[in-house]
């Protein structure tokens, strides 16, 4: 459907290691914060949509999460939707309250992402990860990893998938070193993706991580799996992320006077997908561009889903900032660093600023929604315009399990 939805507020915790808070804790303080953004009380909220992945793994609470953590922050009455949908439970949840405002349904909904998966047992936190395949399949998939690796002669990805690491960095590393050998990109094109969100990192009080690392730094680095070390790795993390949508007439009401719209926001599955068709985030980005009257050519900043530092180099390609087997010159010659033609992951990414899975798409939509309003600070991408984010979560076959791609406009 065409949306046309407003963001009239944001706000997010500092994402990180929070062993002595709660998602109720950290959800409120995202709440509180987009509400006086947005000049709301909690009585004008209509619908909530709460996106988290891993709670009922991790800290046991299950079918009524949105519910737990709304009402600690003295919101009830209203629907409550809960959504998990793996790395994109808060970018889905930001999709639906969009898409009900954009209906006509609402006036004023918010969508909250939050998620606590830091645990003194990190096999529950590793967990949370091994159960966003096929789990029917656990064992081949493992398999699988495991000949890859040893084929190639990863020794350290021969073994330990989801037990000692998220298994996704093993989908990562298999990823990362075909395409290397298919189109030549090396190990410093990728310490090069987590050198520059590094820096991007420094400058946001928010993120996780915030020291500036060199690429000499991010190669000699603790290897993961091959060719990945740690810093090229997005850590777990605790926090949240929070949005209020509002109409369009609701935003005359207010009289808004920097609004920032939602000029499209395509939420996908994966498939059963035939050799050569398009990936689903080709798609689903083809389908926002379309959406939204623009192609990739007028953006202005882009927050994408580097849980790996290949990743951010694959995306690059997916959402067409370049062709082909191209991504890696993206780094090379500066495009994507602050200053450069079209800044990404100015937040530092899932890599720097941290990957509380169930938040990530929705700190993503906070990121651009200041962005475009000139509240950046340091890390300000001067004159922004239009933004795209980029937030997929799962795997199966050979594709992600679930892909949102939403475009916003100043």
């Amino acid at each position: 459907m065409r949306m046309n939805a407003i963001v009239a507020g944001v706000g997010m915790t500092k994402f990180g290691k929070h062993m002595d808070r709660g998602m109720k804790s950290i959800g409120a303080e995202a709440v509180t914060a987009a509400l006086q953004d947005a000049g709301l009380d909690k009585s004008d909220l209509e619908a909530a949509y709460v996106g988290n992945a891993a709670a009922g793994l991790v800290t046991g609470q299950e079918c009524i999460r949105g519910q737990v953590v709304l009402r600690d922050a003295g919101i009830g009455r209203i629907p409550v939707i809960n959504v998990e949908n793996a790395c994109a439970s808060a970018s889905t949840a930001f999709n639906q309250a969009s898409a009900m405002v954009s209906s006509g349904c609402y006036d004023v909904v918010l969508a909250l992402g939050v998620e606590k998966l830091y645990h003194e047992d990190k096999r529950k936190s590793f967990a949370a990860f091994s159960g966003a395949v096929d789990v029917e399949a656990l064992v081949e998939i493992k398999a699988r990893l495991a000949q890859q690796a040893a084929a190639t002669g990863a020794t350290k990805a021969a073994s330990g998938a989801g037990e000692k690491r998220s298994m996704f960095m093993d989908f990562y590393a298999a990823s990362a070193r075909a395409y290397m050998e298919k189109y030549g990109a090396t190990a410093e094109d990728l310490a090069g993706v987590s050198a520059k969100n590094s820096f991007h990192g420094s400058l946001n009080p928010r993120a996780q991580f915030r020291e500036v690392l060199t690429v000499e730094e991010v190669l000699a680095a603790p290897m993961i799996a091959e060719p990945l070390t740690r810093p090229m790795c997005s850590p777990i993390g605790d926090g949240a992320a929070a949005v209020i949508m509002i109409s369009q007439r609701k935003a005359r009401e207010l009289g808004l006077s920097n609004p920032v719209r939602v000029a499209a926001s395509v939420l996908r599955s994966g498939w059963d997908r035939a050799k050569g068709e398009e990936t689903v985030a080709e798609v689903c980005a083809r389908e926002a561009y379309e959406e939204a009257g623009v192609g990739a050519q007028d953006l202005s900043v882009v927050e994408l889903h580097d849980a790996s530092a290949p990743a951010e180099i694959t995306t690059y390609e997916k959402i067409g900032l370049c062709g082909d087997g191209e991504g890696a010159g993206l780094i090379r010659d500066g495009a994507t660093k602050l200053g450069g033609r079209l800044p990404v992951n100015t937040s530092g990414g899932l890599l720097r600023k941290g990957h509380p899975v169930g938040a990530t798409g929705i700190a993503q939509i906070v990121e651009l929604t200041e962005q475009l309003q000139g509240r950046s600070g340091d890390r300000q991408v001067e004159g922004a315009t239009l933004a795209l984010a980029h937030n997929g979560g799962g795997s199966i076959g050979s594709d992600a399990a679930a892909m949102c791609v939403t475009i916003l406009s100043r």
